[in-house]
C-alpha cells in the first residue's frame, strides 16, 4: 500500500470501544451545524435549481457516469454529459479518506485509535423528486449496475476489506440531502455485526452441511405468510423475528455469497423485487423515511462461501424510546405476518 502524505492529525478516525468490542467513526468533516441537532428539526424540500446533486459539476470529479443504461466513458477534465441518469462521485464530506496512512495508536490505558482509511462515494440518480419507488425499473436496474461496477473497482485496493452500500431516504432515516442518493463506504475493518453473522453461517454450514439462509427461505416459501414478493431469482420477506416494523429482507433464491458476482439476469430480477417492495412501502406507508443496506461477504481474501448476501430495508415507522435504545430490542405493534399481508395488498 502506498504511503500517504496526509498529516497524521486527520479529520477522520476510528475509535475502539473496549467495553462493546466495536469501533466508531469520528469525522470532523461531517460535523453538523448545531441547528441540525435540534430535536424535531425538519429539513425543508430543496428546489431542483438550488440542489447541488442536480448540478453535478459542483461536486468532486465523477468516478462513474451512466446515461440510459450505458456507462459513459469519462476522465478528469471532461464535461459531464447533460443526459446523465446515474452518477457516482467522491463525497465532499467523507467519513473515510483514501489518502491516509493505515495506523493504529494507543490513547491512555484503555483506548485505541485507527485512521479512518477508505473511500466514501455518493451515487445520485437524476430525478430530483423521484425516490426509487417512482423510478422506472430500468433506472433501478441501472443503479444496481453502478453498485456492482464501483464494488468491483474498489475491492481492488489492498486496504479495502469491506464495502458497505446503503441509502438513507427521508429525514427520519438520516438523509441530509433531499435529492435521492445512495452512498458507498469502504473500510479496512469488518464490522462486528457482519463478522458475527458470517461466523454463524460458517458454523451452521459445517454442522448441518447446508446454508441457514437457503433453508429459511425454503421454509418461508412453504409457509407463504411472511413472503412479500418473489421471482425466479430473489425473495423478499418480513423476517419471522424482525427487528423493526415492516422490515423486509431481499435475498437470492439460490445460494450466492458475493454480491459483486451477480449476473445480468440476476440484476434484472433484483431490480424487479426492489422496485415492487419499495413501491409497496411507498404506497402502503405513505412514503416513509427508510434505510436500506447491503450485507455481503467481505472482500478480505478469506473464504466466506457459507454466507448468503442480502439487502435489508428498514422503514422508519416510529422512533425508538428508552427501552429500545437501552435493551436494543424493539417493542413492535405489528407482527411480520400482518406487515407482509399489508404490503402484499399494495398495488
Amino acid at each position: 500500500m502506498t504511503k500517504s502524505k496526509k498529516e497524521k492529525n486527520s479529520a477522520s478516525e476510528l475509535r475502539y470501544d473496549l467495553v462493546n468490542n466495536d469501533w466508531v467513526v469520528i469525522s470532523k468533516k461531517r460535523t453538523k451545524k448545531w441547528s441540525e441537532f435540534e430535536n424535531g428539526k425538519k429539513r425543508k424540500k430543496v428546489l431542483s435549481k438550488d440542489c447541488f446533486f442536480c448540478h453535478i459539476e459542483t461536486q468532486n470529479t465523477p468516478t462513474l457516469i451512466f446515461a440510459g443504461g450505458k456507462e459513459i466513458p469519462f476522465k478528469q477534465g471532461d464535461k459531464i454529459p447533460k443526459n446523465w441518469t446515474t452518477v457516482c462521485f467522491p463525497n465532499k464530506f467523507p467519513a473515510f479518506e483514501a489518502d491516509l496512512e493505515l495506523e493504529t495508536k494507543r490513547v491512555g490505558k484503555f483506548f485505541s485509535v485507527m485512521s479512518a482509511l477508505g473511500f466514501h462515494e455518493v451515487v445520485a440518480t437524476r430525478d430530483h423528486n423521484k425516490p426509487l419507488a417512482l423510478l422506472p425499473i430500468e433506472r433501478v436496474r441501472e443503479l444496481i449496475d453502478v453498485y456492482q461496477s464501483r464494488y468491483l473497482k474498489l475491492m481492488e485496493y489492498d486496504f479495502v476489506n469491506y464495502i458497505f452500500i446503503f441509502q438513507n431516504h427521508g429525514p427520519e432515516a438520516g438523509a441530509s440531502v433531499y435529492h435521492p442518493h445512495s452512498q458507498i463506504i469502504t473500510t479496512f475493518l469488518v464490522d462486528q455485526d457482519l463478522a458475527k453473522t458470517t461466523s454463524q453461517a460458517k458454523e451452521y454450514s459445517e454442522k448441518n452441511k447446508g446454508c441457514i439462509y437457503c433453508e429459511i427461505n425454503k421454509w418461508e416459501r412453504e409457509q407463504k405468510e411472511r413472503v412479500v414478493f418473489e421471482n425466479e431469482h430473489f425473495i423478499a420477506i418480513c423476517p419471522f423475528a424482525y427487528k423493526s416494523a415492516f422490515q423486509v429482507i431481499i435475498s437470492p433464491q439460490k445460494h450466492l455469497s458475493y454480491f459483486e458476482k451477480i449476473t445480468e439476469e440476476e440484476k434484472n430480477g433484483l431490480a424487479e423485487v426492489f422496485k415492487k417492495v419499495l413501491t409497496m412501502i411507498y404506497k402502503g406507508l405513505d412514503n416513509p423515511s427508510y434505510n436500506f443496506y447491503l450485507h455481503t461477504s467481505p472482500c478480505d481474501g478469506k473464504n466466506h462461501d457459507s454466507y448468503h448476501w442480502h439487502w435489508t430495508i428498514l422503514p422508519k415507522t416510529y422512533k425508538w424510546a428508552g427501552f429500545e435504545l437501552g435493551a436494543k430490542m424493539e417493542i413492535l405493534g405489528i407482527s411480520p405476518e400482518e406487515a407482509a399481508a399489508f404490503l402484499r395488498k399494495q398495488k
